[in-house]
């Protein structure tokens, strides 16, 4: 297994595991509403250490998954914004683990050391994550091999654009009466997150196809080559 294929495989765990681990939880998890609450809440509590764990595994799948992009993408478009912005957000996310953000009804005067970072990190996850989608359109629509994902990719772009702008400018924070945008927090984190998720798995499967054919056709080339 090569560089890209463990890449590949890191992406698509990575992106599948840590969504289905935040859905899961947050059926099973009494008095969580996902509609209202964010995915990082699930980091509260007594079990509050499942969600943990989710953000340091797909912290450390989206690093090995940064690692397998950049062998891909050694040159040309997107070949070192790319996989520096995966590696950051990658960090972000194992750093969102420990530095558990503060319940939501905490007043920003009165945020934790660790809850101000888990909130600094977000932003950053939140803002790469589209920006992320934008760099590496460019280099789907030039290279042929990455052409089928170039529509994909700028839906996703503009989907996680909107639910940005949509988190940044709806729900208030606390000392502030909620409005009708704070009810549905929860569902509009997720509209950015399923996607940028479902985003990276098909990213990853995409890579891994294109490694396992140039893989298969290295020998026949070789061969051909020296039948010469």
């Amino acid at each position: 297994m090569n560089r890209r294929e463990i890449g590949a495989w890191a992406g698509m765990i990575g992106s599948a595991l840590f969504v289905l681990v935040f859905t899961i939880e947050g059926i099973l998890r009494p008095g969580y509403d996902a509609r209202s609450m964010f995915v990082s809440e699930l980091s509260l509590g007594p079990r509050g250490w499942i969600q943990i764990i989710n953000f340091l595994v797909t912290g450390v799948l989206f690093l090995l998954f940064a690692w397998g992009v950049a062998a891909e993408f050694h040159q040309g478009k997107a070949s070192k914004a790319g996989p520096i912005i995966l590696a950051i957000i990658g960090i972000c996310l194992f750093f969102s683990g420990p530095f558990v953000m503060d319940p939501a009804s905490t007043p920003r005067s009165e945020w934790s050391g660790h809850g101000i970072v888990h909130q600094l990190l977000g932003a950053v996850v939140f803002t790469l994550a589209p920006i992320s989608t934008f760099v590496f359109l460019r280099r789907f629509r030039a290279d042929p091999k990455w052409q089928p994902l170039q529509w994909w990719t700028l839906a996703v772009g503009i989907i996680t654009v909107t639910a940005v702008v949509l988190l940044r400018v709806g729900p208030v924070q606390p000392p502030a009466a909620p409005n009708a945008f704070n009810a549905w927090s929860g569902l509009i984190q997720r509209a950015l997150l399923v996607p940028f998720m479902a985003w990276i798995f098909t990213f990853a499967w995409r890579l891994q196809r294109v490694s396992q054919v140039e893989e298969s056709a290295q020998p026949q080339g070789t061969s051909l080559a020296a039948g010469k």
